[in-house]
């Protein structure tokens, strides 16, 4: 009874419609005359910043030729464009705030603090763990099939899945590495990586999830099940970097791809014997639970943590619990079939 209630509410979320419009910080006259006006004289209110006097390339625009940027001002790429939106972006929310108004997003983004040029230092610090939890996972799991558990005589491993999870390991450390990089600095070529890295590793996780619970070991099935997958996240990756970069639909195919592989894990963990079984039904409940907090977004509390900070946070404890039941797979697998082979 407790699995059928949880499928149901995996499927029901199927259902849930997630509308992206435009930010309504974009539209705020107010708002807009002050980027127009800062973008003029290099100033909002008081304060004035040193980008608005270089070219985006760090060239003066008026004054010696032998001057130039900062070297690691130009790196961190915040130009005179970038500065006056967020100090615009700021001014406005304070006198919003003032008014008794709650906070909006501007340019897709809700208003974040930065720290030492950093958009987003908590997402960055979470995003760091997660990919500190990943490599952990992998080293642990790599240990365990190739030095701990028996070997067949070809030196190969017992366990039938070890190359799979050999690359989802990879492939899930560079989708939390370009998130770090991504929350540090928000560019079209930072989002592109991060979005083409999330969903490569959310397409092969389902191609995971697939072959395990229905026991695929045969290697021509194999590829007839990963090939129109492949083809998929391929065709959908090739269409955000050179066709258009559309959130609202990568959400939807994260979203999809992410409900999927949460229900075949939590079906099967319902229906096999499986001894660690109970740790699936944590991970498929928790990733159900925490994806909630990237569809019910809300403003970042004390300009830091927003509702995909805690998604991060979230993420953590069950990276860890996952390596743990691959970890037990592997040595339920290989017990098994050394018990077949004697």
């Amino acid at each position: 009874m407790a699995q059928c209630r949880l499928v149901l509410l995996f499927a029901s979320l199927l259902w849930i419609a997630v509308v992206v419009n435009a930010s309504d910080g974009d539209a705020d006259p107010v708002y807009k005359a002050c980027v127009e006006q800062c973008e003029k004289t290099g100033c909002v209110g008081e304060k004035c910043f040193q980008h608005c006097k270089f070219s985006s390339d760090g060239v003066p625009i008026d004054g010696p030729w032998f001057l130039q940027e900062p070297l690691y001002q130009r790196w961190k790429q915040w130009d005179c464009h970038t500065d006056c939106r967020y100090h615009c972006m700021f001014d406005r929310e304070e006198e919003r705030e003032k008014l008794g108004y709650k906070p909006i997003k501007y340019h897709g983004k809700w208003p974040f603090q930065r720290v030492y040029g950093i958009q987003e230092p908590v997402s960055v610090a979470l995003s760091g763990i997660n990919l500190a939890m990943q490599f952990h996972g992998w080293v642990s799991f790599f240990i365990l099939v190739n030095y701990k558990l028996p070997l067949r005589p070809n030196r190969r491993t017992y366990y039938e899945y070890t190359g799979l999870l050999h690359l989802y390991g990879l492939l899930a450390m560079n989708s939390w590495l370009w998130s770090a990089v991504f929350h540090t600095r928000d560019v079209e070529l930072t989002e592109m990586l991060d979005y083409s890295s999330a969903v490569a590793l959310l397409g092969f996780s389902l191609i995971v999830a697939i072959l395990r619970a229905f026991n695929v070991r045969d290697e021509a099935a194999r590829v007839m099940v990963a090939a129109p997958l492949i083809a998929f996240v391929t065709t959908h990756i090739l269409y955000l970097n050179f066709y258009q970069l559309d959130y609202g639909l990568n959400m939807k195919v994260c979203i999809g791809m992410g409900l999927a592989q949460l229900l075949i894990w939590a079906v099967w963990a319902g229906v096999t014997r499986h001894p660690s079984r109970w740790k699936l039904w944590v991970v498929a409940a928790g990733g159900g639970l925490a994806m909630l907090l990237d569809i019910y977004d809300f403003p970042p509390y004390l300009k830091f943590v927003d509702a995909h900070a805690l998604w991060h946070a979230i993420i953590i404890p069950l990276t860890f619990l996952w390596w743990s039941f691959i970890r037990d797979d592997a040595e339920f697998r290989t017990s098994t079939l050394l018990k077949k082979t004697k």
